[in-house]
């Protein structure tokens, strides 16, 4: 027999929402992240983004999606309440979302930052 998923109490997960994850937030019983976008465009990247992440995680989170935002929320539906899954994929979510290249000093650029036509994603000011 499976043993039972671990599910967080409000005060674990408030400690969990730091470093990596300080962007999230727990609101109504779910993990949340607004990720604000420069565009439809921006938006869809994300969503797609979102959605093979948790295909590939099976574990598949509600969003809101509107023009220029989308709100992920992450809850384990067979618990009823957050578990590591949740954190994990919010973790997954987090690192690929905000990925800026440019930054790492590697061979990739990056997105220009500098032109308006390429920008998609609103980084969080700590990421820049």
């Amino acid at each position: 027999m499976a043993q039972a998923e671990k599910v967080y109490s409000n005060e674990e997960i408030q400690q969990c929402l730091i470093g990596p994850l300080k962007h999230w937030y727990l609101e109504d019983g779910w993990l949340r992240r607004k990720f604000k976008t420069e565009s439809w465009k921006g938006t869809l990247m994300v969503v797609n983004t979102v959605g093979h992440l948790a295909e590939a995680a099976w574990h598949h989170p509600d969003l809101t999606v509107s023009y220029a935002f989308v709100v992920v929320k992450l809850k384990t539906h067979s618990t009823k309440g957050i578990t590591d899954k949740d954190f994990a994929l919010a973790s997954k979510i987090e690192d690929v979302v905000q990925w800026q290249p440019g930054k790492e000093g590697g061979p990739l650029d990056g997105t220009p930052a500098d032109d308006q036509r390429f920008l998609y994603i609103k980084y969080d000011e700590d990421k820049a």
